[in-house]
């Protein structure tokens, strides 16, 4: 059987460092945003060539349309998720697929996360998903493709929920250097004014002279006459 998957891409920043992040991404539930996270366990984790290397079992669940009630009751399913941490390159890259209902819809997760140069840290997010429900494979990866989206913005909220909690010095250190570049900005424009009124006043000054030199040389003799009288 051939089957065809969806695709789906998305991009988020996170406003705190690589070392923040990959952090909290332990810590990241509870939160207010993950309430169809129920249970997370560590299987396995160990440190190979330099890179830590785990392995967790999460069971999750979502509503399904009403047209999916007929596949797919809502009940948990278990989520096993791989990760490769690698500190020398700060790249941090986890991969995850679900355990039941792979043929009414299989979803494989590709979650990047790596520091910018800015220092903030960018997560790159794939999704492939597929199913095998004969004459309504089309409507399922659309509507997991959909889910990824949803699913997507609710992690990312929750995330920096956590991160503000577990690093809220951040928040200051954020503020100021929003700050500081306004003050920049205002000090440039300053300049910027002070240079062309002080251009302007120099202008000014040469038309003056130009004016008051066309005026003496077409006067030179009248004045000439006027200093040999009083001299």
């Amino acid at each position: 059987m051939v089957l065809t998957a969806s695709t789906c891409r998305t991009e988020t920043v996170f406003d705190y460092s690589w070392k923040h992040v990959v952090s909290a991404y332990w810590n990241r539930y509870p939160n207010p945003s993950s309430s169809h996270v129920l249970t997370e366990d560590t299987i396995r984790r160990e440190v190979r060539d330099g890179k830590l290397y785990s392995r967790r079992l999460l069971s999750k669940t979502n509503p399904v349309p009403k047209w999916g009630a007929r596949f797919y009751n809502n009940v948990p399913v278990k989520i096993v998720e791989d990760s490769v941490l690698d500190p020398v390159k700060k790249t941090f890259t986890t991969f995850t697929r679900n355990l039941g209902m792979k043929k009414i819809m299989k979803v494989d997760e590709i979650v990047v996360y790596s520091e910018q140069r800015d220092g903030r840290t960018l997560a790159v997010r794939r999704a492939f998903i597929s199913s095998q429900v004969f004459g309504f494979s089309r409507a399922i990866r659309a509507f997991g493709i959909e889910r990824f989206k949803l699913n997507g913005n609710k992690a990312s909220s929750g995330f920096n929920y956590v991160l503000r909690r577990m690093f809220p010095q951040h928040q200051l250190q954020a503020a100021a250097s929003t700050v500081n570049p306004q003050q920049n900005t205002a000090d440039v424009a300053l300049a910027t004014t002070t240079n062309h009124s002080s251009s302007s006043k120099s202008e000014s000054l040469k038309r003056t002279a130009k004016v008051g030199y066309e005026f003496c040389k077409s006067h030179a003799s009248k004045i000439a006459q006027l200093f040999s009288v009083r001299n």
